[in-house]
């Protein structure tokens, strides 16, 4: 990874570009008037710019960067303040007070939407094993304004773990989330939107195993969450009790603590 400034730059962006090289163990070049593209021809490497506004992380060989953006938590709990339902929330049966381990946290839609249900008196933690992504999704977190104050509380509140979901959940004493939840469809996610399609090489996939369950099962104190494709062989296998949703192709399979 290779860190540079945007187009027209001063003297706190550059610093900032070279405070994140820095922490990221990363290469820090001046942009010097070139595009993005002209120095990641001469470097081959991905690329971070710092803009005025929000980072942007430019993948080797790609024209569109991705930046982070809230997506369908933006909706989502527009649709919540209104009353209406969400399906993770239910499934997950999080509420206010609860605390969510998010171990599958790709660009946070779920782990924000939990974190506004949560509120002040819970705790969502989200783990994202691609060092640049979590970076890139935390600054993000703590920076958007969502104009909507609540929201903004809650994205800020979010913890970003940068581990692999399995080495993080060995590590955790017993029973130290309300809810833990699985989300292996990033790949999918990702997929479907042409602007963040390039992500895809940047995504860390950690598969679903008896281990990882036992683990997750240890640490939550209500339950585990799956959300996965209708057609997965996951729901079965791990013995999830599965929330059939007719018109959707994800489902979400629950298996209750007793």
């Amino acid at each position: 990874m290779i860190i540079t400034t945007a187009g027209r730059t001063n003297e706190d962006m550059t610093a900032y570009a070279i405070s994140i090289a820095k922490e990221l163990d990363s290469k820090y070049i001046e942009r010097k008037k070139r595009s993005v593209a002209a120095i990641q021809k001469i470097e081959k490497d991905d690329c971070i710019v710092v803009g005025k506004e929000r980072l942007e992380l430019y993948p080797l060989g790609e024209k569109e960067p991705f930046f982070f953006h809230p997506n369908s938590a933006m909706f989502r709990i527009k649709r919540i303040m209104k009353g209406e339902h969400d399906p993770f929330i239910e499934a997950a049966s999080v509420c206010s007070g609860k605390t969510v381990l998010d171990c599958t946290l790709g660009l946070a839609s779920d782990s924000i939407v939990a974190s506004f249900v949560a509120g002040n008196r819970g705790k969502v933690t989200g783990i994202e094993a691609n060092p640049f992504l979590a970076y890139m999704v935390n600054k993000g977190l703590k920076s958007w304004d969502a104009e909507i104050p609540a929201m903004n509380e809650a994205m800020k509140q979010i913890e970003v773990v940068n581990r692999l979901s399995l080495s993080y959940l060995e590590g955790l004493p017993d029973q130290s989330y309300d809810i833990v939840y699985f989300d292996p469809m990033f790949e999918e996610h990702i997929l479907e939107s042409d602007g963040i399609k390039a992500l895809s090489r940047f995504a860390v996939y950690e598969d679903i195993t008896q281990k990882l369950i036992d683990e997750a099962l240890r640490v939550a104190k209500e339950r585990v969450v799956l959300k996965d494709h209708f057609r997965s062989s996951r729901f079965e296998k791990f013995h999830f009790d599965v929330k059939i949703r007719k018109s959707s192709k994800f489902h979400f399979g629950v298996l209750i603590k007793t």
